[in-house]
């Protein structure tokens, strides 16, 4: 399913010159802008239109097949942008907000227009006013960043990215979304969508959740693959894989050697046998060969969950003490596995067809810091996908950072180069 990096832009100067649908919009917008006058008064009154009439969110599922005509429709949007020059580069040394009255303004404007972001009725002025703000709002949530309407370092990454390149990532995207909707995903299904760092249960093509992940680092990506969610284990051992145990415990244990001891961890002998971990020369690899099992509890590495699937990977789904980490911009921290926020609600939605499993149920078993293992009556299909621009049927666009380099453009790449 990695699509190839020849794939990125091979089609681009074709769609600039084919592009139909979309293109009469994306020139009204830029014929706007330059016939606009120069605005900005406080007490202007206008529709703002587009930047706050639309909602950026949708429950429209991704892996959806009607979600194909809209991404078509997009690149002949931005085809016709990318024919017309593209966009301005907006100067990233100034922190551009609300009530900043500065000439980069007058920039930031054009281009947030010519994306769709900003009504053209604004105008043209160096003062960053509140539709500015909320054009800019829009703009950030479209691209999987925090909508605070201030620009920082990665608002400026991803807006001073190129038209062209932007096309070639939606062109990428296509093709993987039809090869993804052309299989039978079920009715009822969990995607995780690995550079959005986003999970979404769906059924029949909504979004029944939402729930932020943290996925693979760059040196530890989370596989692309299909499975079904077999097992619920509440209060979960953890068995450290021995990627973990050679890059991290080892490591650690050479400068900690109570390590072990404190976070719960046991050494297991193949034979079953617990090793006392003062025994072994951790000087060397060694431990290796030994089994490190984390006791259930709240320090445990997967916390009170673990969501299991077959796959050739040895990768699952689980909570984790750590919930501080969902709020970072950058969620690239696992070694594979996909952590989830809330992942009680979807652990509740994945056991809905599995008699006596209700959510009191599954909250007074964690309590108990029992280990106990579920099978789920109806397996449900789970489909880790790699989906860095999609589009929904409100017209809206969607980027993400290109985190493990598969769209082919370096400069998709803003969360490894930041």
């Amino acid at each position: 399913m990695k699509s190839s990096r020849r794939h990125f832009l091979a089609g681009a100067g074709a769609a600039v010159a084919s592009a139909v649908a979309g293109s009469a919009y994306a020139q009204n917008v830029i014929d706007s802008i330059l016939r606009a006058p120069r605005r900005g008064v406080w007490n202007d009154q206008f529709d703002a239109g587009v930047s706050s009439a639309q909602r950026v969110s949708s429950n429209q599922a991704i892996l959806n097949p009607i979600n194909i005509g809209y991404v078509q429709n997009a690149i002949a949007q931005y085809s016709q942008i990318v024919a017309n020059g593209g966009w301005p580069m907006v100067p990233p040394e100034n922190k551009l907000q609300i009530g900043v009255v500065h000439p980069d303004v007058e920039i930031l404007r054009r281009r947030l227009m010519i994306s769709g972001d900003l009504s053209p009725q604004a105008g043209m002025s160096p003062a960053f006013d509140t539709y500015v703000e909320a054009a800019l709002r829009r703009f950030q949530a479209r691209h999987g960043l925090p909508a605070d309407g201030v620009t920082g370092r990665y608002t400026y990454s991803a807006m001073n990215v190129s038209a062209e390149v932007r096309l070639g990532q939606l062109q990428t995207n296509l093709q993987r979304l039809m090869d993804w909707t052309a299989r039978d995903l079920g009715h009822r299904f969990v995607m995780v969508n690995i550079p959005a760092a986003q999970i979404q249960a769906v059924e029949g093509g909504r979004v029944a959740l939402n729930h932020t992940a943290v996925v693979g680092k760059v040196d530890r990506q989370t596989p692309i693959l299909s499975s079904k969610i077999n097992e619920i284990i509440l209060n979960p051992y953890w068995n450290a894989p021995v990627s973990i145990v050679k890059k991290d415990i080892i490591p650690v244990m050479r400068k900690n050697p109570n390590y072990l001891r404190d976070n719960n961890i046991r050494l297991i002998a193949p034979d079953g046998r617990e090793v006392d971990p003062m025994t072994i020369d951790w000087s060397t690899d060694e431990a290796a060969k030994y089994r490190f099992r984390q006791d259930p509890g709240k320090i445990n590495a997967m916390a009170s969950v673990k969501i299991n699937f077959p796959n050739p990977h040895a990768v699952y789904m689980h909570d984790t003490p750590e919930q501080h980490i969902f709020r970072d911009q950058e969620r690239f921290h696992s070694s594979g596995c996909v952590r989830v926020q809330n992942v009680r609600d979807l652990v509740t939605w994945i056991l809905r067809d599995t008699p006596g499993w209700d959510r009191r149920t599954i909250e007074r078993t964690i309590q108990t810091e029992v280990d106990k293992h579920i099978p789920v009556a109806d397996p449900v299909p789970v489909h880790f996908v790699y989906i860095s621009s999609w589009a929904t049927g409100d017209g809206v666009v969607h980027f993400r950072d290109d985190i493990y380099g598969f769209d082919g453009a370096r400069e998709l790449q803003m969360s490894s180069t930041l």
